[in-house]
């Protein structure tokens, strides 16, 4: 006769918990005693027992798996905070399970598609979907703890900045200095995709120069694509003018990192001829001596993961948190000559 196979019922009637608390001391998940967790490793070790997944979903009820959820990986943004979020679902023991869109103008096809995902996974982390457009609450979408990266919405967890505020805080950098003619590259707003932030930064940018009694000029506003390609030609086109801007804050630092190329290429100095100023923090800003606004993305990843998590365990109500973003002073900032 073939020889009994231990399973994770023994190993909680030999260690004197339950089933779940197996599951979670070899899972290494929080709610389990040092004590607990040493005893259950040690009489899992003897009885030379590895926790499959399956046995830990059907002894809890959970799947061990959340939802990660975005109009379009692959951007700065998104892949960063993806590496927080990732690297708490694993030493957690999660799974990921990512859903995204073809085309932002999918994106109420999207939402629905995402009602149905919920009922694989124990939690949703979402990023970049704004949900809070359509109105309504986490609850009236999801029937599963939600929490958002970069929105606010009720009935969720939300890590979010103040876009306006972070802005405004980029412009008053550069009145301090002593400009006076600043100029703005704006971001994209994708098609179907209803994200305030471009808005909200165009705003910042305003309340700086209205507050310094300076005047909001049209023609210091250049349109850019979000890549450094639509940074080079709007700073191309705002230093054509007549009476150019002796500064100018990018919302993106992609986008700034084309502005320092195209003065470079028109034989400017920056910071000498044109100060520069960018949003975000990108790994390439350090390098490049980019005055930006730090958006510490792969942080809020982190705080996201770890909170959908306490959400899933019934440790901890969702939380509204809004993110600070530091002023980091390099090189591409100063006095204008």
């Amino acid at each position: 006769m073939a020889e009994r196979r231990t399973t994770i019922r023994d190993i909680a009637a030999a260690a004197g918990v339950s089933v779940a608390s197996v599951s979670r001391a070899l899972r290494n998940l929080p709610k389990v005693s040092p004590e607990t967790r040493s005893r259950v490793k040690a009489i899992a070790a003897e009885y030379e027992y590895e926790l499959h997944p399956q046995a830990a979903r059907l002894a809890t009820g959970r799947t061990w798996t959340i939802g990660v959820a975005a109009p379009l990986f692959g951007t700065w943004f998104s892949s960063r905070a993806l590496g927080g979020i990732n690297s708490v679902f694993a030493q957690a023991g999660y799974d990921m399970l990512i859903s995204t869109m073809t085309a932002p103008e999918d994106r109420l096809d999207f939402l629905q598609g995402a009602r149905s995902f919920c009922k694989r996974v124990d939690g949703l982390v979402l990023m970049g979907t704004f949900v809070s457009a359509e109105g309504g609450s986490a609850d009236s979408f999801f029937n599963r703890p939600v929490v958002t990266v970069g929105e606010h919405l009720e009935g969720a967890g939300s890590i979010a900045i103040d876009n306006r505020l972070a802005s405004r805080r980029a412009v008053d950098h550069l009145i301090e200095q002593g400009h006076k003619r600043i100029g703005l590259i704006t971001g994209p707003v994708p098609p179907g995709l209803p994200t305030p932030e471009p808005e909200q930064r165009r705003l910042g940018y305003e309340d700086a120069l209205r507050e310094a009694s300076l005047r909001i000029d049209p023609s210091f506003v250049a349109h850019g694509d979000g890549s450094a390609g639509g940074g080079a030609r709007a700073l191309s086109t705002l230093i054509a003018a007549s009476n150019p801007p002796t500064a100018v804050f990018c919302m993106s630092d992609e986008m700034a990192f084309g502005a320092l190329h195209a003065a470079q290429s028109a034989g400017m100095a920056v910071p000498g001829d044109l100060s520069v100023i960018g949003f975000d923090d990108h790994e390439m800003a350090d390098a490049l001596g980019l005055t930006t606004m730090r958006q510490a993305v792969t942080e809020m990843g982190v705080e996201a993961a770890e909170l959908v998590l306490a959400m899933v365990d019934g440790s901890e109500p969702p939380s509204d948190i809004t993110w600070e973003v530091p002023l980091v002073v390099r090189s591409t900032t100063a006095p204008p000559n």
